[in-house]
């Protein structure tokens, strides 16, 4: 990738960081002022004796949570990520294969040109990978203990490649709010919704103010499933972008076909990884079973693109041919 396309990529994450983080404080703000608003309009022909909802109380409290997630998102993401998956950091390796990861990602580093991201084993024997962070002087790459067991050096070389670039392009910035931001979406619709478990609307209301009502618990519903697809399709993107420029690091694509061949036929999930955080991850970690197919249904609803086409484009980078079930090419 030539330094004009990596600035104009690391550009384009920052002003989607900003407008993600400008649509979460709106979308905060209409579910709070919104429902302040059809409260207001459902109350105020009530009979004088009856609650008149004046005090936009749920806009105020609503606003604070949200700037309070932004902030907890921005500035302490990655290590809620972190620590839901129970990862732990490699300070001073201990066994030959934490030795060679260390190595590999300092190596990584030097080419990506980037300071030596912190390194985070998970407990987790289904191999996967993912980077998390800000920016690159704040970033850090996890692996599952199941990934260090199951690939070889030149593999283990191009997983931490592909991570390297999400860090490089700044894609964990985008990425890292998106599993924060989806979470905390999902968790104030479901609260909402259940805050209106058992409330009945009297005839008596504005239809102007039951139509604001409908549409505001109408948003409750979709928003989580809108903010999950959106994660997985800014997921699927990079996905693509990060093979290549990986690829591209360590100079040795079909290496990286080959990882990916091997952690896509994990019979597990990694369930050591929360799935909001799943479009984090270099594959899947969910079952992976629609993510097999490049239809509507496993382009919608799966964070990574399909693993073969992937690994196609792979060898097409490396002039690379699959005869039976191996793999040849340049090197």
């Amino acid at each position: 990738m030539s330094d004009h396309n990596l600035f104009a990529q690391q550009s384009a994450n920052r002003r989607k960081s900003a407008w993600l983080i400008a649509g979460f404080l709106v979308f905060f703000a209409w579910i709070g002022f919104g429902g302040d608003y059809g409260l207001f309009l459902y109350t105020r022909e009530l009979p004088p004796e009856a609650y008149h909802h004046v005090v936009p109380f749920i806009g105020i409290a609503a606003c604070a949570v949200a700037t309070a997630m932004a902030w907890t998102a921005w500035n302490k993401g990655d290590q809620k990520v972190l620590g839901a998956s129970g990862a732990w950091e490699l300070i001073t390796p201990a066994t030959p294969e934490q030795q060679r990861l260390d190595n590999v990602v300092e190596e990584m580093a030097i080419a990506a040109g980037i300071p030596k991201p912190r390194i985070w084993i998970v407990p987790d024997q289904d191999p996967n990978a993912f980077a998390t962070g800000r920016d690159p002087v704040h970033a850090s790459i996890a692996v599952t203990e199941g990934l260090l067991a199951l690939l070889s050096r030149e593999e283990l070389q191009a997983v931490v490649a592909h991570e390297m670039s999400h860090i490089r392009n700044l894609d964990i910035r985008l990425m890292t709010l998106l599993a924060a931001m989806v979470g905390a979406v999902g968790l104030i619709s479901h609260f909402m919704l259940r805050s209106l478990r058992g409330v009945r609307l009297r005839k008596a209301g504005a239809p102007v103010a039951l139509v604001v009502l409908l549409v505001w618990v109408l948003t409750l519903i979709v928003a989580p499933i809108a903010s999950a697809i959106l994660s997985m399709a800014v997921s699927r993107k990079r996905e693509y972008l990060a093979d290549a420029t990986g690829a591209q690091l360590n100079r040795n694509p079909l290496a990286l076909a080959q990882a990916l061949e091997k952690v896509d036929a994990a019979p597990e999930a990694t369930r050591s990884i929360i799935r909001g955080a799943g479009h984090l991850c270099i594959v899947d970690p969910g079952e992976r079973r629609l993510a097999d197919r490049a239809g509507f249904l496993g382009g919608l609803f799966e964070s990574h693109p399909p693993v073969r086409l992937r690994v196609a484009r792979l060898h097409g980078m490396g002039y690379g041919t699959v005869k039976g079930d191996r793999v040849t090419g340049d090197r």
